[in-house]
């Protein structure tokens, strides 16, 4: 589990500046077309086939949420940063997609439901993991899925959470669970890991 003192520290950062250089993790970019297509074929086995509406929160400069329009879902993107959404309807303009300044955990998105709700290394910075599951859970749509992408991150002092919390935190919310690990997946991070990355699908 993370402690206050970690995520108060990730919550310091300046995700405005950071949007500058953002992209220029290969994970984060996807400038790769190796990186971009490894992240491309993940996205097409945990969202439906058919075009959905996909919530991609943490959305950052809308790496993700570019594959997921590629594929014909329609995205709505949140993040607390507004460089980095003004950086995200850059990268997607002219497609079905829509990016809204606003916090992840308690997205601000009215009484819309979605087929999808997409978090890539967020949850493990908030400071109330379960509450903000309760809340995502709350807008899919009946069959929804949840696709969480997480990790423990460094192998000395790992910061994150782990696949076996997550899921025992997903497991009285959701009727199915299904966790992935990502760590032998070299491609999508650009380079060999060692920690603990995974993906965690759950459907309603």
């Amino acid at each position: 589990m993370t402690s206050k003192g970690e995520r108060d520290t990730w919550a310091d950062v300046d995700w405005d500046a950071e949007s500058a250089t953002f992209d220029d993790e290969p994970d984060h970019g996807l400038r790769d077309p190796a990186v971009r297509e490894a992240w491309s074929a993940r996205l097409r086995g945990w969202l439906p086939r058919a075009p959905s509406d996909v919530l991609d929160l943490g959305c950052g400069t809308g790496s993700l949420s570019l594959l997921a329009s590629e594929q014909r879902h329609r995205v709505t993107g949140v993040d607390l940063s507004p460089r980095m959404v003004d950086r995200a309807r850059a990268k997607l303009a002219g497609r079905d997609a829509v990016f809204l300044v606003g916090d992840a955990a308690a997205p601000p998105v009215g009484e819309q439901r979605f087929d999808v709700v997409l978090v890539r290394h967020v949850l493990w910075a908030l400071p109330d993991p379960e509450r903000a599951l309760r809340n995502w859970r709350g807008l899919l749509r009946p069959g929804g899925r949840l696709v969480l992408i997480e990790g423990l991150w460094g192998t000395v002092s790992p910061v994150g959470i782990s696949a076996d919390r997550l899921t025992a935190l997903l497991t009285p919310l959701m009727r199915d669970v299904r966790m992935e690990r990502l760590s032998d997946e070299a491609l999508l991070w650009g380079r060999e890991v060692e920690d603990e990355r995974f993906a965690v699908v759950a459907v309603v």
